[in-house]
């Protein structure tokens, strides 16, 4: 049982380390405004997987990856955050440009822990990924609902380790990245991440 534990943590912690609209959020909160700012959008992630975490253990996440109608709604008021996350970077760089000449110092990215949560909450793949890959990651013989439980408090501990070393190092390169032109380009490319994850959370098939 041991053993089956261990290859189903080695698994969530292979799938936290794949790159997606949460590392791209939080990026940008840690580069834009700092290591506080990083931990907060962080936090607001893992709270995310807790939620969806409640909801697979009560049952109820099992409804919105069955209904194509939920899911799709989920799916596209994830997408639009994600564009409008996209065009706020962007808008500040062209802000940066026009205002400071390139400046971007005194404006500051708003990392806070709402954003990760709805971030998190509004990605119908947590929910899927809960109902349909969790279960099976189940010790043979446990009792499903407390195994399922500690599968989403483990995934939570790994991602919250995760990212919170990820903005360590995020906010150590900061200086390089205070530079006004380098602080420009990365708002830039930021932007265009995050409206590229929207774009394909959009247009994706389930």
């Amino acid at each position: 049982m041991l053993t089956a534990l261990l290859a189903a943590t080695a698994v969530l912690a292979l799938l936290t380390l794949v790159p997606g609209p949460d590392m791209a959020v939080v990026t940008q909160a840690a580069l834009g405004s700092g290591r506080s700012a990083g931990f907060r959008v962080a936090s607001g992630i893992v709270s995310g997987l807790l939620v969806w975490g409640l909801l697979t253990v009560l049952g109820l996440s099992a409804i919105l990856a069955a209904s194509a109608e939920a899911y799709t709604v989920v799916k596209l008021a994830g997408a639009t955050y994600l564009v409008y996350l996209g065009v706020q970077a962007l808008w500040r760089s062209r802000a940066a440009a026009v205002e400071h000449g390139g400046d971007t110092r005194g404006l500051k990215s708003t990392g806070t822990w709402k954003s990760g949560l709805t971030t998190n909450l509004l990605n119908p793949k947590i929910a899927v990924f809960y109902t349909g890959l969790l279960p099976q990651l189940v010790p043979p013989g446990w009792p499903t609902g407390p195994a399922l439980a500690l599968l989403v408090l483990i995934h939570a501990t790994i991602s919250i380790a995760w990212l919170s070393g990820y903005v360590v190092l995020l906010s150590r390169a900061r200086r390089t990245f205070e530079k006004p032109k380098v602080r420009q380009a990365l708002e830039r490319v930021t932007g265009a991440v995050l409206l590229g994850f929207g774009a394909k959370i959009a247009l994706e098939a389930r």
